[in-house]
């Protein structure tokens, strides 16, 4: 019997890891999957176009930047679905919204026009009964220190020009997002309560808390 069997997780689940950058999702992402015998859905940074641009000039390119993630992010969740689920996804779609757009258009790197042309869209297309949610997301969280470590050990040479206080910025962010978002079932795993990078085996523990989370939320549903 293999992990999902084990843990009554449905084959064709779609599970969507967030949490803010260095926080271990696309670690996380691939380690699930793995053992679940899911497919992966990565988010694409080196073939993004705006990227780099957007750590050179946050108020040039936030909009453009947030309009590309939202078609990328959106082409995505559908094919996921199309293709009959069974997926683990590195970063969810509502995050774009709920934090990213918002901090721009509140620090003023992101003009108040373009911002409510972005939230209208975004509305239009993914807050609709016939966008297909994710079944569940898992939300990784650890302090900031903790984080911007893992930043540092990365090495993005995009990242490492980026101010702490941007960091710091996003992390209360996060926080305070993931405590009223109510778009899917959430299950928070806490990035010092695991170490899957130094012990792999450990992603049973895991996989064990996904299916027992979704058991219980199937049964609160009927």
């Amino acid at each position: 019997m293999n992990l999902r069997e084990k843990y009554s997780i449905p084959p064709d689940a779609v599970i969507t890891i967030a949490g803010t950058v260095g926080v271990g999702k696309s670690t996380m992402t691939k380690a699930i999957a793995d053992a679940l015998h899911f497919k992966t859905s990565f988010e694409k940074v080196d073939s993004n176009p705006y990227l780099d641009r957007f750590y050179e000039d946050f108020s040039k390119w936030s909009f453009h930047l947030q309009i590309y993630f939202l078609a990328e992010r959106f082409k995505e969740q559908k094919r996921m679905f199309e293709y009959g689920g069974g997926f683990i996804q590195d970063r969810s779609i509502y995050e774009d919204t709920g934090i990213f757009a918002q901090m721009h258009k509140e620090k003023g790197t992101m003009d108040p026009v373009d911002h409510e042309t972005y939230t209208s869209l975004f509305e239009a297309m993914v807050m609709t009964p016939y966008f297909p949610h994710p079944n569940l997301l898992i939300y990784l969280e650890g302090s900031l220190d903790d984080i911007i470590d893992r930043i540092h050990d990365r090495g993005r040479p995009m990242e490492q020009q980026t101010p702490i206080s941007y960091w710091e910025e996003m992390h209360g962010r996060y926080e305070n997002w993931i405590n009223s978002f109510n778009g899917c079932p959430v299950l928070r795993l806490n990035i010092n309560d695991y170490d899957i990078v130094q012990n792999p085996e450990s992603v049973e523990v895991i996989i064990g808390r996904i299916g027992h989370f979704m058991e219980q939320t199937e049964a609160l549903r009927k």
